[in-house]
């Protein structure tokens, strides 16, 4: 099945390159809201599935425990951009462990904003793994060991118990087989799952209404999805988009980028759960239909923040000199 064109980028009045993907919108009853394309091929949903993957952190009580609140939960949940708060905070986490960023098992790289990178260089320093964009989520591994008594060393393996009850916590939040055979190693080097789009988005429908989940889960679930909508700023940074979605949407949207062109999220109340992948893995293409797809579900109970939602899905592109040479838009499958 070829999935069908859902943006469109323009040089002038010509459509330059086009992105194809796929869009699954569901109840928590898997109910289909929305579909376009093939959303039963299994895909790679890489750090968009953060908030499930928190779920253990949360109802292992270490959370609590360690006297964390929603800003903790929202870093644990975090792609962040590398900035001295992220950081800070990470390194915060760790520290009620009785830790530090030699804990951390995810690798380093610069900050992905680029004035906190040159603030970095500009100081004679090099970044650590506390400016990785996932040392939150690594280090609410870590604190989950602490809180747990286990040995934290080799969180990051498939065989460790911190991986296996994140496993087991996708597994059972979207209905989908997390098979040997289909896993592969993300960027932070913990194991990645492919899944249909289909069940990742009834995962966030469940973690969302927290039908199907249980009490002690349904709770964990709308702890970790409100701290996300409360923290937009720790999610992301500055001018990432989940921050800008989140922040515009005041608490009414939970989104979540991950890497090679997906976008997961929940309306939590509309009860539903969205799942999107850009077929050629690039961001630009998966911004836009998951901005347009959050316009068009959004409009049924708040008309003026779908407009402002249809703006963003509608940028103009300018050269070096400040020049408009072009634009994204959505095409006709996603209005």
């Amino acid at each position: 099945m070829t999935n069908p064109v859902l943006v469109e980028v323009t040089r002038g009045e010509v459509v330059e390159s086009r992105h194809r993907g796929a869009v699954i919108v569901v109840d928590a009853d898997g109910k289909t809201v929305l579909e376009l394309g093939d959303v039963d091929r299994p895909v790679f949903p890489r750090s968009a599935v953060k908030a499930i993957q928190a779920l253990p952190f949360v109802e292992s009580g270490a959370v609590d425990a360690f006297g964390f609140g929603p800003r903790e939960i929202a870093l644990a949940c975090a792609s962040h951009s590398g900035e001295p708060e992220h950081a800070a905070l990470a390194a915060a986490m760790l520290a009620k462990a009785g830790l530090d960023a030699s804990a951390l098992e995810c690798g380093a790289h610069w900050p992905s904003r680029q004035e906190s990178a040159l603030d970095l260089a500009r100081a004679g320093h090099t970044p650590s793994a506390l400016h990785n964009n996932c040392s939150g989520k690594h280090s609410g591994f870590i604190c989950t060991c602490a809180h747990l008594g286990i040995d934290h060393r080799g969180y990051v393996g498939a065989g460790h118990r911190a991986q296996e009850a994140v496993r087991d916590a996708m597994e059972s939040v979207t209905g989908a087989t997390h098979a040997v055979d289909m896993c592969g190693t993300d960027g932070c080097s913990i194991p990645t799952y492919a899944v249909p789009l289909r069940n990742v988005a009834h995962g966030f429908a469940r973690m969302a209404t927290g039908i199907g989940l249980g009490q002690e889960r349904a709770k964990a679930a709308r702890r970790i999805l409100s701290a996300c909508m409360a923290e937009p700023f720790l999610i992301a940074g500055t001018r990432k988009l989940d921050t800008e979605l989140m922040q515009a949407a005041s608490g009414r949207i939970m989104v979540k980028v991950g890497a090679e062109g997906v976008y997961c999220g929940a309306i939590p109340e509309l009860g539903v759960g969205l799942a999107i992948k850009c077929d050629d893995g690039v961001i630009r293409g998966a911004e836009i239909m998951v901005v347009s797809v959050l316009a068009r579900l959004i409009a049924a109970v708040d008309p003026h923040l779908a407009e402002s939602l249809r703006q963003m899905a509608n940028p103009v592109l300018k050269n070096w000199n400040g020049i408009e040479v072009g634009g994204l838009r959505p095409t006709a499958a996603l209005d």
